[in-house]
């Protein structure tokens, strides 16, 4: 099945509304989670929020700074299956604690969910993806 062209698989990671991060564990297995996230042009954003968890020292993380290749999945699935897509962005993630790039994580955050809008901080690190390689497939 054919890709979809580049414009349009950035448009619609940046469009949706949940992803899922994988990210290496130091011990080589893989870890898989969950991710709201905003995109400006080829860099994914995302932050260690408030959401109920066992704090904001994340395995996502950690295993960044282990070994910095992720890559971010979303889909569409539906039956019958006519329009099914997905998109993943495989990149380099950095984990930033502070400083201009985390506060642009957070400012575009707010924008995209209506949830941040109504939180303080304490918002924990960001997570900053430079994409390397979109890669998409559809019906």
């Amino acid at each position: 099945m054919p890709p979809l062209p580049a414009d349009e698989a950035r448009r619609r990671l940046a469009a949706a509304r949940i992803g899922h991060l994988a990210t290496v564990r130091a011990d080589g297995r893989p870890h898989l989670v969950p991710l709201v996230f905003v995109v400006e042009g080829d860099v994914i954003y995302a932050i260690a929020d408030p959401k109920p968890k066992r704090g904001l020292d994340l395995v996502r993380h950690r295993n960044i700074e282990v070994n910095p290749a992720v890559s971010l999945l979303v889909d569409a699935y539906h039956e019958p299956w006519e329009g099914i897509w997905w998109v993943r962005a495989d990149g380099l993630a950095r984990v930033v604690e502070a400083g201009d790039e985390r506060e642009t994580a957070i400012r575009l955050l707010r924008a995209k969910y209506a949830d941040y809008e109504t939180w303080a901080t304490p918002f924990g690190a960001a997570t900053v993806i430079n994409v390397e390689r979109w890669t998409s497939w559809t019906m």
